[in-house]
């Protein structure tokens, strides 16, 4: 019998490659072990994915030779950052290039890395403030402008773009909270544009779909949504859920960035951006592809019926 194929898993305890890894894992027939990299081995996350059956290892994606060591006779390689830990975007293109090199000195035949698109080359410069001197949506446009160093290292990549997290409504500040009526509110920018968004969880069971398809998705683009929702639509659906009134409440993304909360100019930026955009955004992030690639992908009800009690201030 062959050997299960090693996918080595960056941010293993987070959303997305902590759903990759639970995939691997709940399919042992597939094919595939898990290999969970993470910075503390022996944290509650960690220990619970040893549990589980993964093989848990220590790296850092700021030690380019840890993540070599971690990567070395992997098949497959999921590479994330996570932006929000420190809002630095030339942190985050930092640890980008060093999997990258890491992936291409450990001869990964495949490689996911976990992208967005680099805004500023596709908005028009004066259509929104220029952000840190340099960028437009800064956890996007690092992640966009990191996926030169996989094209350059020569690597069998796939390029997979997340959606707007409906987890955000829970750990994010970004769920319904009460107007000045007392009346449930839940912001969105994007006017009356659908906006794709997905369950964090079925990213990772998205990534794991593609490996498991082989060379079918190699060298291409894979945008990942469980569902393309306006902010009317998804109040309604809160509405629903909760069994309470939820209006939407459609504030611009100028009066978003003046919020002025860590990183609200960043995502007020990234709100416009999916309003202008919603088009071509939304058709990259296409849900039929995303249901062949994960059967298990939820629908914004179905994470409410799932999620609804762990909402704040609801």
């Amino acid at each position: 019998m062959a050997q299960p194929k090693i996918i080595a898993v960056v941010g293993s305890t987070g959303a997305q490659g902590g759903g990759l890894v639970k995939a691997i894992l709940a399919d042992p027939a597939g094919g595939f072990a898990a290999r969970a990299i993470t910075r503390d081995v022996n944290s509650d996350k960690a220990r619970a994915l040893a549990a589980l059956g993964a093989e848990v290892v220590a790296a850092d994606v700021d030690d380019e030779k840890s993540l070599e060591r971690a990567f070395a006779g992997a098949y497959g390689a999921y590479c994330v950052t996570f932006y929000w830990a420190h809002f630095k975007p030339e942190k985050e293109i930092a640890e980008a290039r060093n999997m990258a090199s890491a992936a291409k000195a450990a001869g990964v035949s495949h490689v996911i890395w976990s992208t967005l698109e680099d805004t500023r080359t596709i908005v028009p410069p004066d259509s929104m403030p220029t952000l840190m001197d340099k960028y437009k949506v800064p956890h996007f446009d690092a992640k966009g402008e990191s996926d030169r160093f996989f094209r350059e290292a020569g690597l069998v990549m796939t390029y997979l773009y997340a959606s707007y997290y409906w987890d955000n409504l829970i750990y994010f500040g970004a769920g319904p909270t009460a107007g000045p009526d007392g009346v449930l509110q839940f912001t969105l920018p994007t006017a009356g544009e659908k906006m794709a968004g997905v369950a964090a969880e079925d990213i990772g069971k998205v990534a794991y779909g593609i490996f498991k398809a082989g060379s079918k998705y190699q060298g291409q683009k894979v945008g990942v949504a469980g569902e393309h929702l306006t902010g009317a639509e998804m109040a309604a659906k809160l509405t629903r859920a909760l069994g309470r009134e939820v209006r939407h409440n459609a504030m611009t993304p100028e009066a978003y960035r003046a919020l002025g909360f860590p990183g609200a100019d960043d995502l007020g930026n990234m709100f416009q951006f999916y309003r202008d955009y919603a088009g071509p955004l939304n058709s990259l992030r296409d849900v039929a592809r995303s249901r062949e690639l994960n059967p298990a992908l939820q629908s914004f009800d179905a994470w409410l019926a799932r999620n609804k009690d762990k909402i704040p201030n609801v």
